[in-house]
């Protein structure tokens, strides 16, 4: 009896732990690019240096704990960086997809309020399904696309509300879009590009934002945002750079935080959380806000959540028939999208 019971609330607690960091994490890094983004009180409008800084300190905390872990024993799983520049061409393509990820997310974010995020980019599911279509020639079976009609349904309803609040961005929803489309995108690359860095996803993830620090630039050049930053009051405040490198560090935890809830639960169990994420995100943003939303708002909402989730739950099912059954076509292997 004893003995028994131990390890297992040990393992719910840890489980736990896991689950409220990246609920923490995740929701803390929404509100505060929000505010780095669009905050009346900040006024700065760059949002691509905002990115490229948040790319700039992920690749330094990379290439920090790499030597770290050179140096002392506490954190061995990490492999040694450095930069190879064929590895670096290689990943360029990637590089592109990810650059257009976290910039029109971000764009997505600086447009449409925090509530409203969530449905704004709520089709990453449903490119799932079309490119894996497209590019890998999988099929979908009928109750997974129609979990994805549910999703589309809960968009279309989505932006109606927001118009009908005239808080609608179609800058906002376009963004979202795009950003919907370079998740999914970012997920097939990923596993193209992975052998070419011996399949360590913290390689990859030091090569993606060292190639994007080096893409931002010109870009930053080209829309000005340089001459912005040099006409921002707050540049000399130190409560600006704090948030900005506290977002930096959200930003290169969610990664790992999201690689801890898939370890100790399931792929599964971490699309659960996410779902559950969002929902508590959009209700804390309604209630800080102080906005209020009409019904079908909330239905909206609730349609986008809950496709996301039958999806999810699905696709799970169907991998279970996989396993039990080998027999089934490998065509109907097709795995979860976040």
């Amino acid at each position: 009896g004893e003995g028994r019971r131990a390890p297992f609330l040990l393992r719910a607690l840890r489980i736990a732990l896991v689950v409220c960091l990246y609920w923490f994490v995740s929701i803390a890094m929404v509100f505060l690019n929000k505010y780095l983004l669009d905050s009346p009180s900040l006024r700065l409008n760059a949002p691509l240096f905002v990115t490229f800084f948040q790319c700039a300190l992920t690749a330094a905390l990379c290439l920090g704990l790499s030597l770290g872990a050179a140096c002392g024993p506490p954190c061995p799983g990490l492999p040694a960086l450095r930069l190879d520049p064929k590895v670096s061409r290689s990943v360029l393509p990637l590089s592109a997809v990810f650059i257009g990820m976290v910039t029109s997310n971000n764009l997505c974010l600086k447009h449409v309020g925090v509530a409203f995020y969530n449905v704004g980019r709520s089709l990453t599911t449903v490119f799932n399904v079309l490119l894996s279509y497209l590019l890998l020639k999988q099929t979908t079976s009928l109750y997974a696309l129609l979990a994805c009609g549910v999703i589309i349904g809960g968009f279309w309803l989505g932006i109606d509300q927001e118009g009908a609040e005239g808080t609608l961005s179609w800058t906002g929803i376009f963004f979202g879009i795009l950003a919907s489309l370079c998740v999914s995108l970012n997920a097939i690359y990923t596993k193209k590009v992975l052998p070419v860095v011996d399949g360590s996803i913290w390689r990859l993830t030091f090569y993606n934002n060292v190639n994007a620090c080096v893409l931002f630039l010109p870009l930053m050049v080209l829309l000005g945002e340089f001459r912005t930053l040099y006409h921002f009051d707050k540049l000399g405040n130190p409560t600006f750079w704090g948030m900005m490198t506290l977002g930096g560090v959200f930003g290169f935890a969610i990664g790992y935080v999201t690689g801890l809830q898939i370890k100790f639960t399931s792929p599964l169990t971490h699309n659960v959380s996410g779902t559950a994420k969002a929902c508590a995100q959009t209700v804390l943003a309604v209630v800080y806000f102080e906005e209020t939303k009409s019904f079908l708002w909330w239905t909206s909402n609730l349609m986008v959540l809950g496709g996301s989730f039958a999806y999810t739950w699905v696709k799970g099912l169907e991998m279970r028939k996989v396993q039990e059954d080998p027999n089934v076509k490998s065509g109907e292997r097709n795995e979860t999208g976040v």
